[in-house]
């Protein structure tokens, strides 16, 4: 029982800790971000038949405390190196956050805990990331006139992290990284950054999450089908209590 106290307290202190992954990958925009900004703000996600589930986002911190966060796009800490948030938080449709927090949970019984990067992404940051990436890497973005699971609240970037140091595991990239190292069946990584990868990835799909084959870092939640695209900011996101 001590040993599980103290565990709780170790975690509960890394997540209020964190200390953010420094992102080397970098691209040049192909525009101005501000000029990307007001384009895909003025802008409009694709029309869908239907129907959906009513959304119901859920604060992933709210749900869990011991969720620690590193949200890149909320400072200039990310593959453009611009902030898209004002606010550094993360939602999930209901029964994905749930899911996650399992996974979470579990982790935590092997010494472990979940760092997320990113979760629900309105549809206008898709459009920027879309409208400034080059031609040639729109393999690792959403293209905007389909929409993203993240847009539906369906999907979240993510690594495991040590509560011990507060410092992520290693794995055979850096997150947002448009290589082929990204790849989640990647083989060139050491053997330590494939166990790492490895665990992240049986610990998700355990509780109904399935991972991009070009990013090891993001996992959609099976039910995304049934949940609209949403365009709300974080300012505006009416997220539901913790039940």
């Amino acid at each position: 029982m001590a040993r599980r106290v103290l565990l709780c307290i170790v975690l509960a202190c890394a997540s209020l800790c964190a200390q953010e992954q420094q992102q080397a990958f970098k691209i040049q925009p192909l525009r101005p971000v501000p000029e990307l900004r007001t384009a895909a703000l003025a802008a409009h996600p694709p029309a869908e038949p239907g129907p959906f589930r009513q959304p119901e986002l859920v604060e992933l911190v709210k749900l869990d405390p011991t969720i620690k966060l590193d949200i890149h796009y909320a400072s200039s800490n990310n593959f453009m190196g611009t902030p898209f948030y004002s606010q550094a938080r993360a939602f999930l449709q209901r029964p994905a956050a749930e899911a996650l927090i399992r996974a979470n949970q579990k982790l935590h019984a092997q010494g472990y805990g979940l760092l997320i990067f990113d979760g629900y992404r309105p549809w206008y940051v898709t459009k920027m990331f879309w409208d400034g990436t080059p031609v040639e890497d729109h393999l690792y973005v959403a293209d905007p006139a389909q929409g993203s699971k993240h847009n539906r609240g369906c999907a979240v970037d993510l690594t495991v992290y040590s509560p011990r140091t507060g410092q992520p595991l290693d794995m055979p990239s850096g997150y947002d990284e448009m290589s082929e190292r990204a790849h989640s069946n990647y083989s060139g990584g050491t053997p330590q950054q494939n166990s790492n990868r490895a665990l992240l990835r049986n610990a998700m799909e355990a509780e109904g999450f399935t991972v991009n084959p070009e990013e090891w870092w993001h996992f959609d939640y099976n039910d995304w089908k049934l949940y609209p695209i949403m365009n709300v900011p974080f300012e505006q996101v009416k997220a539901t209590a913790a039940k």
